[in-house]
């Protein structure tokens, strides 16, 4: 069997597996997580623009509206919605967040469970919510293919892509990154209780260096320490020291990381349906990565 043919069986089978052991996180498991975030924390907001890069797109050339866009393009792809700046300029270079949804939930349910978009798009991001669906290859590409898509309907800086999300949402995350099916690389991600544990991903070469900030839960019943093995595994690819050196938030930072390769590991409290109260050190760690 080829080595390309060997990778996808094998991620054809983790996947299932994920998928399996996922479909015990219903839709009403998810409706009763111990905190959703108020309303208030979906509402777009304006950006400052005084400060930002000069335009990047032509005039009328990125025709992506401003605001909440539900964005489906045909009945085949996986449902998302895109959030701009209340304010957004079509002809600015903007980054974006993609939000993958956990086991079970839609975009609506996850965005109020990570409750990102204000904060997000004050910040000057463009941030998109996909709805869950079954893990397997197809879905896999699938996903991994929207922040190509919404860089085509808005301007989007190529350089500053970034992924995150929640249980199988942070396996997406982690999935797209390691399998480079994106036309557009992602800088940085953000998986949290994700289903990729250091053995798992062993069975795949390393990556270029990406960005990653491990998030995982001390209490996580259901992939225990599989957060902490992961983030190891990046810090190898990504070139790191072997030791982490504690930081003032809680997280370990690996040090001497290649370029573009900033690899952390942040343990929050809670289990496995908890997201971690870490919305403003993401987004930091978004702003501060590029390729």
């Amino acid at each position: 069997m080829s080595p390309a043919a060997l990778r996808t069986l094998q991620i054809t089978v983790a996947a299932a597996v994920l998928a399996a052991m996922g479909a015990t996180l219903l839709v009403p498991m998810w409706l009763s997580m111990p905190r959703l975030h108020d309303r208030e924390d979906s509402e777009i907001a304006a950006h400052d623009y005084s400060a930002n890069e000069a335009a990047a797109c032509e005039p009328q050339s990125r025709p992506g509206p401003a605001g909440d866009t539900f964005a489906e393009e045909t009945p085949k792809h996986v449902r998302y919605s895109v959030k701009t700046p209340a304010n957004y300029d079509p002809v600015r270079a903007h980054p974006l967040i993609v939000v993958y949804a956990p086991n079970g939930a839609n975009r609506v349910l996850s965005e109020r469970f990570v409750g990102l978009t204000r904060a997000a798009t004050r910040a000057g991001f463009v941030i998109a919510y996909a709805d869950s669906r079954p893990l397997d290859l197809a879905t896999i590409d699938d996903l991994s293919s929207i922040p190509d898509r919404i860089a085509a309907r808005w301007c989007i800086d190529e350089r500053r892509i970034h992924l995150t999300g929640h249980s199988d949402g942070g396996t997406v995350a982690i999935a797209t990154a390691v399998l480079q099916k994106a036309a557009h690389a992602p800088a940085a991600i953000a998986p949290s209780a994700a289903g990729f544990r250091k053995d798992d991903l062993a069975a795949y070469p390393c990556p270029p260096p990406v960005a990653v900030m491990v998030l995982h839960n001390r209490d996580d019943e259901h992939f225990p320490e599989y957060g902490r093995e992961a983030a190891q595994w990046w810090a190898t690819c990504n070139g790191c020291g072997s030791a982490p050196e504690p930081r003032a938030d809680g997280c370990l930072a690996y040090p001497s990381c290649k370029p573009g390769g900033t690899t952390l590991y942040c343990e929050s409290e809670g289990g496995h349906v908890t997201w971690p109260d870490r919305n403003a050190a993401i987004l930091e760690f978004f702003h501060s990565s590029r390729k």
